[in-house]
């Protein structure tokens, strides 16, 4: 009989492909102690995504591939998460407090961006991380009304704000500085200020990520963003009609040339289901997002449905991931966040703060 050991134990959990990973975990350096004691084994895995909806199935797929060993009596697995701060864009470095800044962005209004970025940022939140949404659309803000939050921030030196709570998120909009019914009548340079206020004013507390909600479009805002703001990733939201597909490929080369990885496209209203009798169709037209995501090769990271709760959910302050959490819907937006994570999570690591400051002294 061939001897346990810490290779071949490896070995056999290389046979189980982690679908958010989409590769298998000790290549993605997430097996971080094997410890073997006669026939039990004892499995440490730390990812770098927070996973809290899928951890038992991780943990059985594991489980089921080292049992297969000859000589195995038991395993034990335990699974950790460890969000990590993620390289940016050159010559900016991550802003304290924040670990990474998630973009999501559309080319044009009307395709979901909003409600898909605060579904996201709830959904991570309920995956495990610790989650900021800043609205970054001056001219439309909606989070204020989409986190059913009401009041100003308060400041408590004068000079910075501190973020509003919302589902155990925190969030900071222009809206919540305004009477909602007032308009933004401001040049480009106000609303690019503004915007850089609200990141860099606002007193986050210890973020795994924010998620930023840019306006549409590949304008003023989206420029400050790319150069002023370190962003680890940005996610496309589109709808599967041509007009809508032609715009988010704007969108998504905008990103590739300010060098921010685009880390997938969410297809948004991809198929209508009848309330009343059930039948199914595909109002926008059917396969866009993915066909995108095959031609920029990039990954498409959900397709959520037409459906009225979506939107009513949300119109009422309460969006879909915490309003109704067990529901196939809320499932989708969380497997869309944990798929955004993964793929972070396999981008180069931000090693700023781990190299010295040299300073240069007259004595």
């Amino acid at each position: 009989m061939s001897e346990l050991t810490q290779d071949s134990v490896k070995e056999a959990i290389k046979g189980y492909v982690e679908p958010h990973l989409e590769k298998d975990l000790v290549t993605a350096k997430a097996i971080k102690g094997v410890e073997i004691e006669g026939g039990k084994v004892a499995i440490a895995v730390e990812l770098g995504f927070p996973a809290r909806g899928c951890i038992e199935g991780i943990s059985s797929a594991v489980r089921e591939k080292v049992e297969a060993l000859p000589g195995v009596e038991s395993v034990d697995v335990t699974i950790s998460s460890k969000v990590v701060a993620h390289s940016v864009q050159k010559a900016l470095k991550p802003i304290d407090n924040i670990k990474n800044i998630i973009a999501v962005a559309s080319g044009k209004g009307g395709v979901g961006k909003s409600t898909t970025a605060v579904n996201l940022a709830l959904a991570l939140a309920e995956e495990g991380a610790k989650v900021g949404v800043l609205d970054a659309d001056i001219y439309g803000p909606s989070q204020p009304r989409m986190l059913g939050i009401n009041g100003k921030p308060e400041s408590k030196d004068g000079k910075t704000l501190e973020p509003m709570q919302g589902y155990g998120m925190q969030a900071m909009s222009i809206g919540f500085l305004i009477d909602e019914e007032t308009p933004m009548i401001w040049r480009g340079p106000m609303v690019t200020q503004a915007l850089e206020q609200l990141l860099n004013d606002t007193n986050w507390d210890s973020l795994d990520y924010l998620v930023v909600d840019l306006p549409p479009g590949t304008g003023d805002t989206q420029l400050t963003l790319a150069q002023k703001v370190p962003v680890s990733g940005a996610v496309i939201v589109t709808t599967p009609q041509d007009i809508a597909l032609l715009d988010a490929r704007k969108g998504l080369k905008m990103f590739e040339k300010v060098e921010v990885p685009v880390l997938g496209i969410v297809e948004n209203m991809s198929i209508h289901i009848c309330s009343n009798c059930g039948h199914e169709e595909h109002i926008f037209g059917q396969g866009g997002g993915s066909s995108m995501a095959e031609q920029y090769k990039v990954d498409l990271l959900g397709a959520l449905p037409l459906d009225i709760r979506i939107r009513e959910e949300t119109d009422g302050g309460k969006p879909t991931v915490v309003a109704e959490p067990e529901s196939r819907i809320s499932q989708i937006y969380r497997e869309i966040a944990r798929k955004t994570a993964a793929k972070l999570s396999l981008q180069a690591k931000d090693y700023a703060a781990k190299f010295p400051n040299i300073v240069i002294q007259n004595n």
